[in-house]
């Protein structure tokens, strides 16, 4: 494991601060911030807390900045079975049920799915099953050849749109295992039938829409993303709620009709 103050160092670097900017956010010396990166000073539990807190580190990682200076980690890690996060797990199902007949989903940090509601089962119809045995990546799902992607009408739009997303993640969160996927989705191929973008649903241009084909039915989507608001679990930091909503009113209208037919 490194030192703590190389730890620091980095992290201060991902933020694009001085060290000056840092102390002055933290409420300390340069020259003490100074040595506490340079391991001539050991920093107090609570003074890594505070420079963790103006570094915006994700509570997984101040864990690991706690155990760098020798401190037990702050921040515990359950499943989401865990008794203590019922009443999370219950708001993540509400949230999902409640979005019907739209799609929604969950996941996790490293985009895997830990919760869908039926109508995102709707749009996987025909997928084949090798591509949804758990793990599920949906970022992987959507943009790979077996996937999603012959069926995405806007494919380049929306995978650069994916592309840029993840590369600001890895950017906040350092988080190697993201960078592996990233080389990994912008290694896959634009699809044969490769459709040309589609501008019905475009929702005035504000965001990036899901464009994709289903069963003749053409589909437009936007997103919004839902988190915890003030986590101390781990997992509940890194769970994320992905909420598709109709673009046009024919995407309405397919998907309450959709949900209407599997009753």
């Amino acid at each position: 494991m490194q030192p703590v103050g190389r730890l620091l160092r980095e992290w201060r670097h991902r933020r694009r601060l001085s060290q000056l900017d840092l102390a002055l956010e933290a409420e300390i010396s340069q020259r003490h911030l100074s040595f506490v990166e340079s391991g001539r000073s050991t920093p107090s539990r609570e003074m890594l807390l505070r420079l963790a807190e103006r570094l915006d580190i994700p509570l997984r990682e101040r864990n690991v900045l706690l155990t760098a200076a020798g401190f037990a980690p702050t921040y515990r890690e359950r499943p989401l079975d865990d008794p203590d996060l019922v009443a999370a797990r219950e708001a993540v199902d509400v949230v999902i049920r409640g979005h019907e007949p739209y799609p929604a989903l969950a996941v996790d940090r490293h985009w895997h799915l830990v919760s869908a509601n039926a109508a995102v089962m709707r749009l996987l119809v025909g997928v084949p099953e090798r591509m949804l045995q758990p793990p599920v990546n949906v970022l992987r799902l959507s943009l790979h050849p077996d996937g999603l992607a012959p069926r995405i009408l806007n494919f380049r739009e929306w995978r650069e749109h994916v592309v840029v997303r993840l590369s600001r993640q890895i950017d906040v969160s350092g988080d190697g295992a993201l960078l592996a996927l990233l080389e990994e989705l912008k290694g896959y191929p634009v699809p044969d039938r490769f459709h040309p973008p589609q501008r019905r649903g475009d929702v005035g241009g504000a965001v990036v829409p899901f464009q994709l084909t289903l069963e003749g039915a053409q589909l437009s989507f936007f997103t919004t993303t839902t988190v915890f608001g003030t986590p101390v679990d781990v997992t509940l930091s890194e769970l994320a709620i992905e909420s598709f909503f109709p673009a046009d009113a024919e995407t309405a209208d397919a998907m309450r009709h959709m949900a209407g037919q599997s009753r």
